[in-house]
């Protein structure tokens, strides 16, 4: 029996989602984020809740390109690492990156061991073809920057490995 259920994030849920990343963010392990972007972002979110409806995960697809997406956000408690939080995140995340029609997905992490797990492979120096390039550094989406390894958002990102997992 499962201990725990996974949904599409409400606006409600922002705040209990900046608490649940807090410590991460104080680890520098992920980025700080204002409310205004949890908001704004809100329905790329799903969480995770426990039997009593605490919130114990969390995780956010975003579409960067007609076939690409990011893993954005993907967090769960300490005290519930281990027990496949993450693994039903990422499944719930690749589903809606399918539903889509997306053939690949994006992550920015220190979390390599876990994605890697999930097919995720270091992206090393990959690039894209020049048009999509052109078109990518229009953004003004950090994620984009850090997928296209802008110098920018270096600083950020130093530690991380870039990773990519083409859906099949």
């Amino acid at each position: 029996m499962q201990e725990f259920s996974v949904r599409r994030a409400r606006t409600t849920d922002v705040p209990r989602i900046q608490a649940l990343v807090a410590p991460l963010v104080q680890e520098r392990i992920l980025l700080g984020k204002e409310s205004v972007v949890f908001y704004e972002a809100v329905q790329e979110f799903r969480v995770i809740e426990d039997a009593d409806g605490t919130l114990i995960g969390c995780g956010a697809l975003h579409v960067m390109w007609e076939d690409l997406g990011e893993v954005r956000t993907l967090a769960v408690t300490a005290d519930w690492l281990g027990r496949g939080v993450g693994h039903a995140l990422m499944d719930r995340l690749e589903g809606d990156a399918r539903e889509l029609g997306l053939s690949r997905l994006f992550c920015l992490t220190f979390e390599v061991p876990f994605f890697a797990r999930h097919g995720f492979t270091d992206m090393g120096n990959e690039t894209v073809d020049p048009l999509v390039y052109a078109e990518l550094v229009r953004s003004h989406d950090e994620g984009v920057a850090e997928f296209l390894d802008l110098a920018r958002v270096k600083p950020n990102t130093l530690g991380n490995t870039r990773m990519v997992k083409r859906l099949v």
